[in-house]
């Protein structure tokens, strides 16, 4: 049986402004925002939130898949100013990657020997976790190509039967034919 997974994930983002008389991207300006969206594979909404121009945001995921994020700016006035371009820079940390351990570690006092064995078995559940989702994703697999073939060989039974009572049906009409003309 599979088992859910939840998953924590950290975005941190920061957005660039492009400067017409420089010709360079330059940080933004604290009254452009961003609203941040994420949903989840099954287009439920995870997070939907407002954020400054640079910010860090930070969801749980309990369904495993290809998750979507969207950043809207909160102003087009800004950008149409700056010539429409905003450059926005994203980084994604997932699972184990998303912890940080050396606050982890002078939260717990844990020594370096401590840390890194709480590091180690992070990445195994992480590791199982991935193996599990695999296990998931393969099943799937095979159900949908379970259902391709069994809908291929109908398919192909209907093709036949209707190929053989066409002929069935061409032979009469030229038997017919044959004898209405006296030729049999």
């Amino acid at each position: 049986m599979w088992k859910r997974m939840v998953r924590i994930e950290i975005g941190n983002y920061r957005t660039q402004m492009w400067d017409k008389q420089k010709e360079v991207f330059l940080p933004s300006t604290p009254g452009l925002g961003m609203h941040v969206e994420v949903k989840d594979p099954e287009g439920k909404v995870v997070l939907s939130r407002q954020y400054g121009s640079e910010g860090r945001f930070t969801f749980t995921s309990h369904t495993p898949g290809d998750h979507q994020i969207c950043l809207h700016s909160n102003s087009t006035r800004m950008v149409l100013f700056t010539g429409g371009r905003l450059r926005v820079h994203l980084d994604i940390q997932v699972g184990e990657h998303a912890n940080n351990y050396p606050e982890i570690a002078a939260k717990d006092k844990l020594t370096e020997l401590q840390l890194r064995a709480r590091q180690l078995l992070d990445q195994v559940e992480q590791i199982q976790k991935e193996q599990d989702y695999q296990r998931y994703r393969e099943e799937r697999f095979r159900l949908t190509s379970e259902s391709t073939n069994q809908r291929v060989l109908w398919w192909s039974i209907t093709q036949t039967v209707i190929l053989i009572l066409t002929g069935i049906w061409q032979m009469r009409h030229l038997k017919s034919f044959f004898e209405a003309k006296k030729l049999v």
